[in-house]
């Protein structure tokens, strides 16, 4: 359960932040000075810390670094009644998460505060490399057994203590986040911050401002001066996911950072240092991406340090059962279901499936099993029809179409897979009144997400298949960013390719 510290002498703002908590399963804590700040931070390891700037005793930024001294790790938010606060931006040069300011907006205090949590979990949350078939009980892992794995494995320990840049290869959903942390948690800088960043799922005119900063006044909407990704995690590492979608204008950029350490801001003409390590992952031919003009071939030599190359699951043998049973005692525990073990046919299935999705598709085709099923025991009844057919609903869009307009893809139906002809807003991959009634007798204490995760699942399977997996069209059509949609899809587990095709 998150745990959030307030430090603020005013009673009056303690009782707002706890306020925008109410109704969670936040553990608010609050201190009115410095010193019981630094017993809750010691005693009760909080994962994100709101401090206010203008304390009576200390002054914000000598706060900031003896709480940093007690925890590198710990993100800190400050609270600041001045909109030109200069204490505040010094502090997010030396690493402070980010800061708002009074009167407070709650909406924006819960958005950063959710923030803070993912960035606290992944620097946080030790990754295993493993070849157990049970979860530990903390962490994540990355389990497997096979050679290609192995190799992996090896490749981690070696590049994880050098200060080279890192480029992890391979497709979507084999597991290049969890590899990034690993390098991160066994390397040198594991004491300084680690912030990931999707190029893909954020705009392409955000996108600069993002990782470089801006400053106040540089485009509409810039009211303040703001500090990049690359100047926040000054001394530790960032992990850039899906480099292969970076626009043209940002590889410029990001290769005078990789020669020269330094950038300026958008809008800026201060050229400002800064020590990072890059870790970068793509699921893209980043070669033919030069070959077809679309990608820096010096900034490929850059980023290409040291190379890890992820196997796609079909290809890892034996991993599928270790992985079958490493998520099965992992989700029953998570779902509250017993599960005493696979009827033989059953893992017959899941090894023969040739998994597009790779690892992230199995362990979403497992949760929705152990959801659907009934007994102790899975029978292949139980697996969703995707699976069951051996083909996916909705296959990769990237490698269907020849140009991005493309829409001459045989529609054969609008479907779902799982549908059997009725198209009304129940049907989805499993029932949705089904699922949320499971859920309840679960006694669930994550339904609204759990609910609006399968809806939107649902919602985008339908626009795709309406738009013959043209992505353009589908996020025309849902009025979203491309980039968005393609970290949807992924997200989501869903898969595009050669035709639309469903089970019926």
């Amino acid at each position: 359960m998150p745990v959030v510290l307030v430090v603020d002498d005013d009673r009056s703002v303690r009782h707002i932040i706890k306020g925008a908590f109410a109704g969670t399963e936040h553990t608010v804590l609050e201190a009115a000075d410095v010193e019981d700040a630094l017993r809750l931070v010691r005693d009760q390891t909080p994962d994100v810390v709101f401090l206010d700037i203008e304390l009576p005793e200390i002054s914000g930024l000598e706060a900031f670094d003896k709480i940093k001294a007690l925890d590198g790790k710990l993100p800190v938010i400050y609270i600041t009644g001045g909109g030109t606060s200069n204490t505040a931006i010094e502090a997010m040069k030396l690493g402070a998460f980010d800061y708002l300011l009074k009167p407070l907006n709650l909406a924006q205090l819960r958005e950063l505060a959710a923030r803070a949590f993912e960035i606290r979990r992944l620097m946080k949350v030790p990754v295993a490399l493993s070849s157990a078939v049970s979860p530990a009980d903390f962490g994540d892992q990355i389990v497997g057994r096979s050679s290609q794995m192995q190799e992996v494995f090896k490749a981690i320990g070696r590049v994880a203590p050098q200060n080279v840049t890192v480029l992890i290869r391979g497709e979507s959903g084999t597991g290049k986040e969890l590899v990034a942390r690993a390098i991160y948690q066994h390397g040198d800088r594991r004491d300084a911050p680690f912030l990931a960043v999707n190029c893909a799922a954020i705009p392409e005119q955000l996108l600069e401002s993002e990782l470089f900063g801006h400053e106040k006044g540089a485009f509409t909407g810039a009211d303040r001066q703001r500090i990049g990704k690359f100047e926040q995690c000054n001394g530790g590492t960032i992990f850039l996911d899906e480099i292969g979608d970076m626009p043209a204008m940002l590889q410029s950029k990001i290769l005078r950072l990789l020669q020269q350490q330094e950038f300026q801001r958008v809008g800026g003409n201060e050229t400002i240092k800064t020590d990072v390590r890059i870790v970068a992952a793509t699921n893209r031919n980043l070669e033919q991406m030069v070959a077809d003009g679309q990608f820096r071939e010096d900034l490929l030599y850059r980023l290409n340090g040291y190379s890890i190359c992820l196997p796609p699951l079909r290809d890892r043998g034996d991993d599928t059962t270790i992985l079958v049973q490493h998520y099965l005692a992992r989700l029953s525990r998570e779902i509250k279901r017993e599960v005493q073990g696979l009827a033989p046919s059953t893992l017959t299935i899941l090894r023969a499936y040739h998994w597009p999705g790779n690892v992230r598709e199995l362990e979403g085709v497992l949760r929705q099993t152990l959801l659907q099923m009934t007994g102790t025991i899975i029978a292949p009844e139980f697996l969703p029809n995707v699976v069951t057919a051996g083909r996916p609903a909705i296959e990769d869009a990237d490698t269907l179409h020849s140009g991005e307009n493309d829409t001459t893809a045989p529609q054969e139906s609008t479907t779902p897979a799982s549908c059997d002809g009725d198209t009304t807003v129940n049907c989805l991959p499993f029932d949705l009144r089904e699922f949320i009634r499971g859920k309840l007798g679960q006694t669930s204490d994550n339904l609204y997400a759990e609910t609006l995760e399968m809806m939107e699942l649902y919602l985008l399977t339908q626009v795709l298949t309406q738009s013959n997996g043209n992505q353009s069209e589908a996020a025309r059509i849902l009025g979203i960013t491309r980039g968005s949609l393609r970290h949807k899809i992924r997200s989501l587990g869903i898969n595009i390719g050669s035709k639309i095709e469903t089970t019926e």
